[in-house]
């Protein structure tokens, strides 16, 4: 285990500087800069900025600036969000997505575990038609049709719920279930497969045959091996939807980390841009070593080379 955690370590550094590279160069290549929209500036201010944040030197020298305080945990000043660090925008926003996706997750976790296994248990039923139309329909809609539905019916049309900013419970129920219905359908999805897998075979039929009831059968056999499909998916799920769904971000007002990277983008904030991707791809990496190793807690029997 301690070396496969060491070779994980490794690996992570090295996908991280990857991404911070190619992130680098890319955002680079395209044409303009961070000061070009900003009309009220005279070409000799935009050039002392310029100077200011070393945008001025050589594109080389500038990447190996930027790689120097990365290894220090230095992301760099903003250039937009003057007199702030991009560390301090990350600290300070990064909580308000975590608190929102976590929600989310667990909401998701907690309907679609259960729904793809009655799915599974119900095959061929209606209950079962009912919750492939549900999963399929949580699939196919995108997150801004769901968030217009919901703000045009609950809030517009019911009055029940805000909808924009995060000031009272209330606030949260609109944008979780934007981002929860997504996962929860996948779950589903993914739990009623691996579960109908895991019901077909031997173990599951000795144990019957041995007189396990069904209850002990499915929650000690059958639930144990079937959700590691679910284990899998939620790594890279957990790590996207807690840094925060860009789209429901934006469109529900929420002060998070999503709607910040989304206003890096459009004003060509170059440090914002490689901070919010490097945390993102960080946070990415350490969720997926942390499913791997939550597999061998599952699941004794898989080892981790």
């Amino acid at each position: 285990m301690a070396k496969y955690i060491i070779k994980r370590v490794i690996m992570a550094i090295i996908t991280v500087f990857a991404v911070a590279t190619i992130t680098f160069f890319i955002m680079n290549m395209v044409p303009g800069g961070p000061f070009m929209a900003e009309k009220a500036l005279s070409p000799q201010a935009q050039a002392a900025l310029n100077e200011k944040y070393g945008l001025d030197k050589p594109l080389g020298e500038q990447y190996t600036t930027y790689m120097k305080d990365l290894l220090h945990g230095n992301l760099g000043l903003s250039v937009k969000q003057r007199g702030r660090t991009v560390n301090m925008i990350v600290a300070s926003k990064f909580p308000v997505s975590a608190r929102i996706g976590g929600i989310a997750i667990l909401t998701a976790v907690l309907v679609g575990i259960p729904l793809g296994s009655i799915a599974a248990f119900k095959r061929g039923t209606m209950v079962d038609s009912i919750i492939i139309v549900f999963s399929t329909f949580g699939i196919a809609v995108p997150s801004f049709v769901v968030c217009t539905v919901l703000m045009y019916v609950l809030s517009t049309k019911l009055g029940l719920l805000p909808t924009y900013g995060l000031t009272s419970w209330k606030n949260y129920i609109m944008p979780v279930a934007a981002l929860a219905l997504y996962p929860s359908s996948y779950i589903a999805r993914l739990m009623r497969s691996s579960m109908l897998d895991v019901l077909g075979q031997d173990y599951m039929r000795t144990a019957r045959a041995k007189g396990l009831s069904q209850l002990v059968s499915i929650f000690k056999h059958a639930l144990r091996n079937a959700i590691l499909p679910v284990v899998t998916y939620l790594g890279p799920l957990l790590a996207y939807t807690v840094t925060g769904s860009f789209i429901v971000e934006k469109i529900f007002t929420i002060p998070g980390l999503g709607s910040e990277f989304v206003g890096s983008i459009t004003g060509r904030d170059y440090p914002l841009i490689m901070g919010t991707t490097i945390f993102l791809a960080t946070l990415m990496v350490i969720m997926n070593a942390v499913v791997d190793v939550a597999y061998k807690l599952i699941d004794p029997r898989i080892n981790l080379k």
